[in-house]
């Protein structure tokens, strides 16, 4: 018989649009099935069944959605979610005409909020970080990474993921923390990357505090070699670890990173062919941030030219104060398509399985059996919507493991 308690069936599913599970590379990230008047049987959690609803097994439970596309739920691989203070000023300033340098030379930029952030205590992060991360989830988004660092010193870092820690105890999306390794001091350098390597990495993995190391690889912050130290501690110790490369200049990050096997290597502004057939030949996957074209101005992520590669691209709000304000991981896939010419199966592909990939994860971001069954229902009975939509959700309810968690008003 039936687990009553478990099993639901989910019918009036006018369109369900997935990609296949796991990492998805090049031209297969155009490869969806989509299919008509469609049902899904979720069992504790999972898929079990998806088919046509005139094919669909007698389930204990029926949830009937009235006749509305389903897609997997979107995956958000790169987010600053916590941090104290604003940056409205450097805003002004810089829609004014004033360079980063100048700004920052002013007390604005990064440092101020790396000194708002440090001088947060654990309970106003949570306080700070927790609507955004309700807006997040709200937009489609079901499993977020939260990176730290924004903090001045070791224990203001240890804060942020502590913050993060109690955060995912009280959201039902997903929550993964990363350390990241965002800007060097401005003295005492080489000790500074010497007691990441021997204490912070060694403290965050054997408390559980992080599940991935961050490094920052410009020529404003840490050297290829830094990084590679780095990347070598989070190794020896457990951590997965990824990369910032590529957002100003390019120096060499992202080919270290696809030699060492990292999980990811995120902004690509300013790759060039190099870092592009790097990404292609590796299982790093390119995440890029459409969000970050569309504040700063910068060049698009070379998207099109990664697919062409080879390339496994997933997308990320990269919402954070100073580059990426942008609160919809939703809004950031329909900005792939307009900034970074994505097609829309790319777009879902790129922000649902390749953008667990980029975590790590490969049991989510497809609606097949045997994945975890987190999706959206939308308001409207054509997937394509979820990528057209601007300044509106389309997204009607989010759906965590089989359980709604939100019901949107009718947009």
């Amino acid at each position: 018989m039936p687990d009553i308690e478990t099993e639901t069936l989910f019918t009036g599913i006018s369109q369900l649009a997935s990609p296949g599970a796991g990492q998805q590379r090049g031209a297969a990230m155009r490869e969806l099935t989509v299919i008509q008047n469609a049902a899904m049987l979720i069992r504790r959690g999972t898929v079990v069944w998806v088919g046509k609803e005139t094919d669909a097994p007698l389930a204990a439970h029926v949830h009937d959605l009235g006749g509305v596309a389903v897609t997997p739920a979107l995956v958000d691989p790169h987010t600053h979610a916590v941090w104290a203070g604003d940056r409205l000023n450097d805003f002004e300033a810089r829609v004014a005409g004033q360079t980063y340098e100048s700004i920052l030379a002013a007390g604005g930029g990064i440092r101020s909020t790396m000194r708002a952030t440090a001088g947060a205590s654990i309970p106003e992060l949570t306080d700070l970080a927790r609507p955004r991360l309700e807006t997040l989830l709200r937009s489609g988004a079901a499993t977020v990474e939260v990176k730290s660092g924004y903090g001045l010193d070791f224990p203001s870092e240890l804060r942020m993921l502590l913050a993060v820690q109690l955060l995912a105890a009280d959201t039902p999306a997903t929550l993964l923390p990363t350390l990241l390794l965002h800007v060097p001091p401005e003295t005492g350098r080489a000790e500074y990357v010497q007691a990441v390597c021997e204490e912070l990495i060694p403290q965050v993995a054997a408390e559980g505090l992080a599940a991935a190391v961050d490094v920052f690889c410009e020529r404003e912050a840490f050297s290829v070699e830094e990084t590679r130290s780095i990347f070598q501690s989070a190794r020896h110790y457990g951590l997965p670890f990824k990369l910032h490369a590529d957002q100003f200049h390019s120096i060499g990050g992202t080919e270290l990173a696809c030699a060492l096997g990292a999980l990811s290597v995120d902004h690509l502004e300013a790759s060039g062919e190099a870092q592009i057939t790097a990404l292609g030949a590796s299982s790093t996957v390119a995440t890029i941030l459409p969000g970050v074209t569309l504040h700063l101005g910068l060049p698009a992520a070379p998207a099109r030219r990664l697919i062409g590669a080879g390339a496994c691209v997933a997308v990320g709000t990269d919402l954070n104060p100073g580059s990426s304000p942008l609160y919809s991981a939703q809004l950031a896939l329909a900005l792939s398509v307009r900034l970074n010419g994505l097609t829309l199966a790319e777009a879902l592909t790129a922000c649902t399985v390749n953008a667990a990939a980029a975590l790590g994860l490969s049991d989510r971001g497809a609606l097949v059996p045997g994945q975890r069954a987190d999706f959206l229902a939308l308001h409207l009975p054509d997937w394509r919507d979820l990528a057209y939509t601007l300044g509106s959700n389309p997204v009607r309810t989010v759906f965590v493991a089989g359980q709604p968690i939100n019901q949107e008003v009718s947009s």
